[in-house]
């Protein structure tokens, strides 16, 4: 029988990673997933952590918290060179880790804006862009991307971590910061959602929402060998350019209704919309919507969620059993033929959502729309124009 050890134990000493000094790093892989927290870090065993603070250029790499290092020079000029940095650009880059791409985007932009939230890795890119002289133009901001608010920037560049792609990618596409394109090293998986059109099978509610508002480039595959600790999966580069032009429509209500089509995006729109909750659902947001129109509220100020998805509107089952109790089986019926007429007459009752494209979705929620069904509680001023982010799947 194999033992096999939880964690390999390596360190790196200097700066520079390439691949020939894997065995002077300190990896530490994880079985536990969840948020960072950067208590996590501090060994449990007293002479692990003595031994760590004698030795300020050695420790671990987390693999379960996306500490997954690009060590090929080739590949990183690569990603410089099609982000199109301009000298007098700021760039934004998540994740920086210990710099190996930070370096070169410093030599290429004005200035650099690097997001890190583990201090260990501030500390060594701190010191290691200090080398090489650069540190007035660098900016480093020690926190969470995902609930930092981001200062200007005119590019995005980074590898960042897959376990905050996708609310990432949507805090970018959908904040307040205009920028001219994002180049980013996704988990090859994720980039092949984002970059699906409809009828492949990969298609998805969240390229339905990102080419909304942008348009993606696929750029590039990278081999987990590239890495260090070396990931399961491959990677892929994208660039996501917003488009210069936006659809007349209500982002909130676009995102609840994509929510709801792509629940399950091989199901009929026909079999999604005729089910019972669903009506009820529907039918209640409409009484709401209505009632809002005649009455607006006044007084109540929410406070804008950031982060806030959607994902408690249908889970709000006591309020679902009292408006049923409330409302006729007759209602119902009616609001239920409302809802197939407008799907029958347009064509979309038999399609799937996983085959329509998005300037057929767009119409269809129109349709909606003017029949007076929508898919957001408007009695929330949750607009994704002034939010900066929203999940995207």
């Amino acid at each position: 029988m194999l033992f096999k050890p939880k964690s390999v134990r390596t360190h790196f000493s200097g700066l520079i990673f390439f691949q020939n000094y894997q065995r002077n790093l300190w990896v530490k892989p994880s079985h536990r997933y969840g948020k960072y927290n950067e208590e996590d870090d501090d060994d449990k065993d007293p002479k692990l952590r003595n031994t760590k603070e004698n030795q300020l250029d050695h420790f671990y790499l987390y693999k379960s918290k996306g500490q997954h290092l690009l060590t090929n020079t080739r590949i990183l000029d690569a990603i410089v060179r099609r982000s199109n940095i301009k000298p007098t650009d700021t760039v934004l880059e998540i994740g920086p880790g210990t710099g190996n791409l930070t370096v070169k985007l410093l030599e290429a932009a004005e200035k650099v804006v690097a997001v890190e939230i583990d201090k260990r890795m501030v500390d060594v890119l701190h010191k290691r862009v200090a080398e090489n002289g650069l540190q007035e133009r660098l900016n480093v901001i020690c926190k969470d991307a995902m609930k930092v608010e981001f200062p200007q920037f005119d590019l995005v560049v980074a590898n960042i971590p897959y376990g905050i792609s996708s609310p990432l990618i949507a805090k970018l596409v959908y904040g307040r910061n205009p920028f001219r394109s994002a180049t980013l090293l996704l988990q090859k998986e994720f980039a092949r959602r984002l970059l699906a059109e409809p009828g492949d099978s990969e298609f998805n509610r969240l390229a339905v929402n990102v080419n909304l508002v942008a348009d993606v480039e696929f750029v590039m595959d990278v081999s987990k060998r590239e890495f260090l600790p070396c990931p399961k999966v491959d990677s892929s580069v994208v660039i996501i350019r917003p488009k210069p032009e936006l659809p007349d429509v209500n982002l909130n209500e676009w995102r609840a209704f994509t929510r709801t089509c792509f629940g399950k995006k091989n199901k009929t729109l026909g079999a999604t919309f005729k089910q019972k909750k669903k009506v009820m659902q529907l039918l209640k947001l409409a009484k709401t919507t209505s009632l809002n129109k005649e009455n607006p509220p006044t007084g109540n100020n929410y406070e804008c969620d950031e982060y806030y998805d959607g994902k408690y509107e249908d889970e709000d089952t006591d309020g679902e059993e009292c408006f049923a109790s409330s409302t006729s089986d007759l209602e119902m019926n009616l609001f239920k033929e409302k809802i197939v007429g407008i799907l029958r007459k347009s064509g979309f009752e038999d399609k799937r959502p996983s085959k329509v494209s998005n300037e057929d979705l767009l119409h269809l929620l129109s349709l909606f729309n003017q029949a007076g069904i929508y898919f957001h509680d408007h009695v929330k001023p949750n607009d994704l124009g002034n939010a900066n982010a929203a999940y995207l799947s």
